[in-house]
């Protein structure tokens, strides 16, 4: 039976020109959990990642702390929607960057209308899959590691794919997976079990590399 541990990125850059970068936290947070998965004894047969360049630089953080790298699979299932494109069927409007608390749970609250929207095929953001092939891409990733490995595997990936990898376990509905979606934190670790048959969940949002009072202020969502 083989181990896949998926890995949401860490943090990134909420509220700047560009999202998708690590912020100097997000890194620290990878190297992090590298350095925890090394002191667990853990190698892992195979590495996927999406091709987004905060999933890229989380696994290079990791592979830092774990003193070991692979040249990792790009598997573009595993890329995040686009939260602006899925906020912008809802709200057209370009939003502010959000300075305060309120504005940042107004984001969220137009993020979730906005995923509802899409999930129920009653929108298309632009330049995005429909939902349905973004559900295909994840499960596509999820096939290729219990057909090609059984050993310990590492995805490192973003929030929606992961929450959409334990809700097709689980079977839960697609608004079950926006509620999983919203609570996962940077640089947590979801964990299946495999066999060629089937994957089960065994953990999810986990931050064992983070489990002590010196790391406290390094828990973030965003």
């Amino acid at each position: 039976m083989g181990r896949l541990f998926l890995v949401r990125h860490g943090q990134a850059s909420f509220g700047a020109d560009n999202y998708d970068q690590l912020s100097p936290l997000g890194t620290r947070q990878c190297v992090r959990l590298g350095d925890y998965f090394r002191t667990k004894g853990l190698s892992f047969d195979g590495v996927l990642t999406g091709t987004l360049q905060r999933q890229i630089q989380s696994y290079e953080g990791i592979a830092e702390g774990l003193q070991a790298r692979q040249d990792p699979l790009r598997w573009p299932g595993l890329n995040e929607y686009d939260s602006h494109a899925v906020i912008a069927t809802v709200h057209p409007q370009t939003l502010e960057k959000p300075t305060s608390p309120e504005m940042v749970r107004h984001h969220f609250r137009l993020l979730r209308d906005g995923l509802q929207q899409w999930m129920a095929g009653k929108s298309q953001p632009l330049g995005m899959p429909r939902y349905a092939d973004f559900v295909a891409g994840v499960r596509g990733a999820l096939d290729h590691v219990r057909t090609h490995h059984d050993g310990d595997v590492l995805i490192v990936s973003s929030g929606g794919p992961i929450a959409t990898a334990v809700g097709l376990l689980m079977g839960a509905t697609p608004e079950a997976s926006i509620e999983l979606n919203l609570r996962i934190r940077n640089s947590s670790v979801t964990e299946f079990t495999f066999t060629p048959k089937r994957h089960s969940l065994v953990t999810y949002n986990t931050l064992p590399h983070l489990d002590s009072a010196e790391y406290a202020d390094w828990i973030t969502h965003a």
